[in-house]
């Protein structure tokens, strides 16, 4: 395994729980402490210190220390490389959504050929059966 695909896992592990998506949304904000962070969510100052932790083990955050206060910043770089890692398979999803905008198409213009045909039948005096 690479750095790069260690570091991938450590970041889709830390987004894969809500509340540290939360967290890091709050911190797209600006730097705020641990209390102001646990404000909006019914858990303990300790149980949001281990979510900071599992994201700045992430790269996703770092904590600096002025005297008492340790405010958590958001680090985005993790959060480039992982866009970059998904926006690779972007292409793939666009051109498989490509293939199926254009079968339903076909598949829409087959139905009013059939359609047309029948009302034509019908006007006609045949049975479209």
């Amino acid at each position: 395994m690479t750095p790069t695909t260690d570091r991938l896992s450590a970041t889709f592990a830390a987004l894969a729980d809500p509340t540290r998506r939360a967290i890091l949304a709050r911190l797209a904000e600006g730097e705020a402490s641990v209390t102001e962070l646990a404000e909006p969510f019914e858990i303990s100052l300790p149980a949001i210190s281990k979510h900071l932790k599992v994201l700045e083990r992430a790269g996703l955050i770092v904590r600096g220390r002025e005297a008492q206060w340790r405010p958590a910043r958001l680090e985005a770089g993790p959060l480039r490389e992982a866009a970059d890692w998904v926006g690779h398979y972007r292409q793939f999803w666009e051109e498989s959504f490509d293939r199926l905008d254009e079968y339903l198409r076909d598949l829409q213009a087959k139905e009013k050929q059939t359609e047309d045909q029948n009302g034509k039948e019908r006007k006609n005096g045949r049975s479209a059966n």
